[in-house]
């Protein structure tokens, strides 16, 4: 995500930071670079325009042009603009009513069905009590998809009636919600390729007899300029209250996110980065901006970490790792907790500067890390005796040839494993270094 807009502000950023002295031409042409990087990046061209302008009126003044770090201010200030443009602060959604209702709208293919499953899965894990609602009654499939998600997180579902409109369908999923002591009401409404007068009338009957207290677009982010077309379009009919975006992880360029929150004026509350139900990010427009800037969120990762790591597996690890009984079915349980984590690329973004490593250095990190790769690591180990796995070092010739036998694969690949294993003991040794190092007297 945003990797074509990272790239290019990173070469414009180090070129700033190279002068000891800016002058007003030096930042006019670094800006020019800016604003063709988000063009590039298929940022609306009035947003970009506007982003420039605003960023050249701060840059432009003696406290940045006489700075002892010129380049360092001009950098601060067009993160300050990015933040901006992304919304400012964090925005929730409103669940102060009992129950609280919440609209989700979208066109055909944006992943509606299953952002309202994620939600109901994200809430559920909360302790909220979660209900669905099928509303969308032209497309069979529709209804039978929703009742499986709501199958697979463990929530009721209210589906259509024969011959029973929106309208009633929302009605007796309001009085159903209300007997059932439901907390949060999330509606699955009907899609199009298009929104068309005949799906505005219906939604907005909807709201009407519901009166939801979030109506919430769920857009494709990998649609580029159009999804900004799109949010415009449902935002004037049916006053929208947030946006969801999905798919973000399948967009490099990234200008939907960028702009579409500074054109309808609707907060930007979640992400979509994957087809898991727990694929699903809150948004913070300082941590994106940072994303987007090479610089990382850190926090957000310690965040995904905690969500995925117990923490006494977190401390049963280390206290092998310091006693140096580091093995085999440590490195396998680690790489298992990463998997749940998201995707590699994902993570590589949140570290500070990770963002900026070549397409190809992360093309073939990711690679080792899909679910097809994974599998087979998991079978090469499961492959191995116990004393193997504890003991990595007996494993020669012919028991790498009985393992690959084992395991439906080659003998080189055996190799790459346990070269990836050494790896991982070896900076498992170096941080237990570091650590006796700052514990000693006088450090």
């Amino acid at each position: 995500m945003f990797d074509t807009l990272s790239e290019s502000l990173q070469k414009v950023f180090k070129n700033l930071r190279g002068y000891g002295k800016l002058t007003e031409g030096n930042v006019k042409d670094a800006l020019r670079e800016v604003r063709l990087a988000l063009l590039e990046a298929d940022v609306n061209y009035q947003v970009a325009k506007d982003f420039i302008n605003r960023v050249r009126e701060k840059c432009l003044g003696e406290e940045v042009l006489n700075s002892i770090t010129p380049g360092q201010q001009v950098i601060k200030r067009v993160q300050d603009e990015m933040v901006h443009l992304l919304g400012d602060t964090r925005r929730s959604f409103d669940l102060s009513a009992h129950p609280a209702k919440i609209l989700m709208l979208g066109l055909h293919g944006a992943g509606k069905t299953t952002t309202s499953g994620k939600l109901a899965l994200k809430w559920k894990n909360e302790g909220k009590n979660v209900m669905l609602v099928a509303c969308d009654i032209r497309r069979p499939a529709a209804v039978e998809q929703l009742r499986v998600l709501a199958a697979q997180v463990g929530v009721p579902i209210i589906t259509p009636n024969p011959g029973e409109t929106v309208p009633q369908i929302g009605k007796r999923a309001s009085a159903e919600a209300l007997k059932q002591d439901v907390q949060i009401l999330l509606f699955d409404t009907g899609g199009r390729f298009q929104l068309d007068e005949e799906l505005v009338q219906e939604l907005k009957d909807l709201r009407r007899e519901v009166n939801p207290h979030n109506v919430v677009l769920v857009l494709d982010a990998a649609m580029g300029q159009q999804s900004v077309e799109v949010a415009s379009t449902f935002h004037q009919a049916l006053n929208l209250t947030g946006l969801i975006l999905t798919k973000l992880d399948g967009d490099a360029r990234g200008g939907a996110a960028l702009s579409v929150q500074s054109v309808t004026g609707c907060p930007i509350l979640l992400t979509g980065t994957g087809e898991k139900l727990e694929d699903l990010e809150e948004f913070y427009p300082e941590r994106m901006a940072s994303r987007i800037l090479g610089m990382g969120d850190v926090i957000g990762l310690v965040e995904k970490a905690q969500q995925t790591f117990a923490i006494e597996d977190m401390q049963r690890m280390e206290e092998r790792m310091q006693k140096n009984n580091f093995d085999l079915d440590d490195f396998l349980e680690q790489l298992r907790q990463l998997k749940k984590m998201g995707s590699l690329e994902n993570i590589l973004e949140m570290l500070p500067l990770g963002g900026q490593m070549p397409a190809k250095v992360k093309d073939g990190l990711a690679a080792g890390f899909t679910e097809k790769e994974m599998k087979k690591t998991e079978a090469i180990i499961l492959s191995m005796t116990p004393r193997e796995r504890r003991r990595p070092e007996l494993i020669a010739a012919a028991r790498k040839k009985r393992i690959a036998r084992g395991s439906g694969t080659q003998v080189q690949e055996v190799n790459e494993l346990l070269r990836n294993f050494t790896r991982a003991r070896k900076m498992s040794k170096m941080f237990k270094k570091m650590q006796k190092g700052l514990r000693r007297p006088g450090k």
